[in-house]
């Protein structure tokens, strides 16, 4: 029989707290910190760039905020994302491992980590998991980005005026649809990256056999804790950012 993991997060930060330290909780913060960092500027780099290419990126369709969305993801995967997740769901698994059978940790840190799984595996190793993780990505950032820009330019056309409060809720709703959505993705794109890197079709085959269907939206509460609040301070920090620099490149441009 599977081990079973409390439900609750609250219970589960505790718990984590309480016996491996506060310091538990951060830890893989370094590598995410970076990744996230990458990602995001990629992200939105790509997403306004191929918005700009269908001649109005102010006022989009729902077709065109989707695919710049979708195009976005893919080349975010491929660049950061892919290899950074592997290294956090290696560390974070191999410190699980570690817990639970009192023994020494294999890796010293996201450094080593990354040197082993190069050693051993070669550069493939750093992108294990490339296709569940281009597909969650994929999926995550169409529905992400594409649902905020759907939503911001339904309320710019019925005359809602922007402000710090609406931009985080329409960042919020839009981490509440993403998660819902690609939760199934993400569960196995983290089984396909955990330290032993499971293939994608050994990563499905085995949730089903613990878990049944239900399985793959295991930890969705857990994730949807993270979204929603993510994704509204996200939306809102870019929004700020650039209403800072957009003025900066209008003048750059104007005196080309």
């Amino acid at each position: 029989m599977s081990e079973r993991g409390p439900k609750n997060p609250f219970k589960v930060v505790t718990d984590v707290a309480r016996e491996e330290g506060t310091r538990a909780l951060w830890r893989g913060a370094s590598t995410m910190i970076v990744g996230s960092f990458a990602k995001d500027a990629i992200r939105f780099a790509t997403f306004d760039t191929i918005k700009s290419l269908f001649g109005n990126p102010t006022s989009s369709s729902a077709l065109q905020s989707l695919l710049s969305g979708l195009t976005a993801g893919i080349v975010a995967s491929t660049l950061v994302i892919t290899p950074t997740e592997r290294l956090k769901t290696a560390l974070i698994d191999d410190a699980h491992r570690a817990h639970r059978t009192s023994t020494p940790r294999h890796f010293r840190g996201a450094l080593h980590a990354t040197s082993d799984i190069w050693r051993l595996k070669g550069i493939r190793g750093l992108w294990a998991g490339y296709a569940a993780t281009t597909l969650k990505q994929a999926g995550a950032t169409t529905v992400r980005l594409g649902s905020y820009d759907i939503i911001k330019t339904w309320e710019k056309s019925k005359g809602f005026e922007a402000s710090i409060a609406l931009n985080f809720f329409n960042g919020a709703v839009a981490g509440t649809v993403t998660t819902l959505l690609t939760q199934p993705v993400d569960t196995v794109k983290t089984r396909a990256q955990s330290v032993k890197g499971a293939g994608v079709v050994e990563a499905v085959s085995e949730i089903w056999r613990r878990d049944g269907i239900k399985g793959f939206w295991r930890g969705t509460v857990m994730r949807l804790g993270r979204t929603v609040i993510s994704g509204g301070v996200l939306f809102t920090t870019n929004e700020a950012v650039m209403d800072l620099i957009r003025p900066v490149f209008e003048k750059v441009v104007e005196s080309d």
